[in-house]
């Protein structure tokens, strides 16, 4: 590049080194000027201009950052390039994640040629659609080719960032510069009490972790409250598994001191793990990593109960963004730790009520502050969940079926711990054999009852019953059976993901072309419903309307999976 103050005899092609304003026009730095003007400039008196010229194995600022910046999205269809006329190209983030960079090939990248640099958002920094994650910026008005290949090079070498074998919610395969997405994810809160604790502790509690989740992305879709109890705590854990949520947070009445504290030791009851105890990160210090199976737990530390950003936020959005987190990542966050920074999570200033709750986590197992608001439901279908629970099971011998553990949880209560963590609105019961002691096994569950006076007349009279108590807003309903406890609330939501309220069908699931429950009804069916007599349900309107039948497939055989005789029982367990 020849860099120098040129005549204006010699100037046409050369780029202006800064801007300069005539009486005429305004002439900005960069500008490859030509000959009108230099005519423009030579009428105001101007006689040289600073200026550069690139050589023919040049390529100019603009085009030289956009060729890099290409070279860094190429991999990652979640990054854009974006150029500016200034010799710039930022890379902006098309949805919501977590940035990963490989910090060794931004320093290579950096030190192939002082007159281009790149720079990246600090390692794993969330972002939201739309924002820089990195830019490329060229120093003068031109690079050489080669230069532009040496970059090239480097990147195609750049190897993986360290892929390992994690848990489903882990191991995103890395690549220069990525954005790891948040995963969709259903999440459940237990809350456990003290005798006397106030409403407000856990309508704060409530209220955080519901903003929380939602920045990235996440749903709260059970909400569970027990005492602070080492077998209640198990029960929820419990509970929460059944239902098929992809990760549990607990908030202690106290924080969990020991590992053998209350919290901790129920996890373990539970059949779970404590990966790690504690963080070097404050706030946040007093967070535990668990797991049941393949599902993380998380047990909240005091500053859980505020939105402020903390340690939690950390080990949240890794989860969700499928990066692996265990010992061996937490052990290495304290590099920064020390988190200083009072802006939510969602970009608000922090308020009175969190001020309130983010106090010293030693000093934090009862926070003060009023409630805060909660997000407002998503808009969508209406559509009500009914767990069908009268019959008399008496192909099972004396005992009750319904009544019997699964994993530790009665078999009725997994099916209503599906329908509640997913997205139905309401959770009504039918009720008839044994009722009392089936409603005494659901207390505590947020289900409405409805009972079937007389359960001897089928399956048919139990629709019948539900199908009268659900709301008139009800735009459709899914009606599981109490007898099914590997139905997740995954399943469910996938009918009612499927279900067009424009276009009502009825929605079936189906694995390898078989049909299975629980079903989804439209409520142009529920008069052909509440007509029905006998033990077969509704599977005659099914074979009635195939041309309102829409199948959905579901990937396990859970849909098949029900209880009727000793044998299969034992066929769940030893699943």
């Amino acid at each position: 590049m020849i860099f120098d103050e040129f005549p204006l005899a010699e100037a046409d092609g050369v780029l202006l080194a800064h801007s300069l304003r005539t009486p005429a026009k305004r002439f900005k730095k960069g500008r490859r000027l030509d000959a009108a003007d230099l005519a423009i400039l030579a009428a105001a008196g101007v006689a040289k201009v600073s200026g550069a010229r690139l050589e023919a194995d040049e390529v100019d600022e603009v085009r030289a950052a956009a060729e890099i910046a290409a070279l860094l999205a190429a991999a990652d269809p979640l990054l854009e390039a974006r150029s500016t006329p200034t010799g710039r190209c930022n890379l902006h983030a098309s949805g919501r994640g977590l940035v990963v960079v490989e910090p060794a090939v931004v320093d290579r990248l950096n030190s192939v040629d002082e007159g281009i640099t790149v720079a990246t958002l600090p390692q794993h920094t969330a972002v939201r659609p739309g924002q820089v994650v990195a830019t490329v910026k060229i120093i003068p008005f031109g690079v050489r080719r080669a230069s532009i290949e040496a970059c090239r090079q480097i990147v195609a070498a750049a190897g993986p960032l360290g892929a390992t074998a994690a848990s489903p919610l882990s191991a995103a395969a890395a690549i220069p510069l990525k954005l790891a997405p948040f995963r969709s994810c259903r999440a459940a809160l237990i809350m456990s009490a003290h005798p006397g604790m106030s409403d407000n502790i856990f309508e704060t509690t409530l209220a955080a972790t519901r903003h929380r989740l939602a920045v990235i992305g996440a749903r709260l879709a059970l909400v569970l409250r027990c005492a602070h109890e080492h077998g209640a705590i198990e029960a929820m854990l419990r509970q929460a598994r059944a239902a098929g949520c992809d990760l549990v947070l607990v908030s202690g009445a106290t924080i969990a001191k020991d590992r053998r504290d209350i919290a901790p030791a129920a996890l373990v009851a539970a059949g779970g793990t404590v990966e790690h105890f504690g963080m070097p990160t404050e706030p946040g210090n007093m967070l535990v990593l668990g797991r049941i199976e393949d599902v993380p737990v998380i047990l909240l530390p005091g500053c859980g109960r505020s939105r402020r950003l903390n340690g939690l936020d950390w080990v949240l959005q890794r989860l969700l963004a499928g990066l692996p987190v265990g010992r061996e990542q937490i052990v290495r966050m304290g590099v920064g730790g020390l988190i200083r920074n009072p802006i939510l999570a969602a970009g608000a200033p922090l308020d009175e009520t969190d001020a309130a709750a983010a106090g010293d986590e030693h000093d934090a197992d009862e926070p003060a502050g009023a409630p805060a608001a909660e997000s407002p439901a998503a808009e969508g279908p209406r559509v009500a969940a009914l767990v069908l629970a009268a019959g008399r099971s008496t192909r099972m011998g004396a005992e009750n079926k319904l009544l019997l553990p699964v994993d530790g949880v009665p078999m009725v209560l997994c099916a209503v711990m599906a329908a509640r963590a997913s997205r139905a609105t309401s959770v009504t019961v039918v009720l008839g054999h044994e009722a009392g002691a089936v409603e005494a096994a659901l207390a505590g569950s947020g289900a409405g009852f409805a009972r079937n006076p007389d359960p001897a007349q089928g399956m048919s009279s139990s629709l019948r019953v539900g199908i009268t108590a659900l709301a008139d807003d009800i735009d459709a309903v899914v009606v599981l059976l109490g007898d099914m406890p590997r139905i997740s609330a995954a399943h469910v939501d996938r009918l009612i993901e499927a279900f067009d309220p424009a276009q009502p069908a009825i929605i079936v699931p189906e694995h390898q072309g078989r049909r299975g429950n629980p079903v989804l009804w439209p409520r142009a069916f529920f008069a052909e419903m509440c007509a029905l007599t006998g033990d077969q349900g509704a599977r005659g309107l099914i074979e009635r309307h195939p041309e309102r039948v829409v199948r959905v497939a579901v990937d396990d055989e859970a849909i098949f999976i029900d209880v009727d005789r000793p044998a299969d029982l034992a066929a769940v367990h030893g699943a």
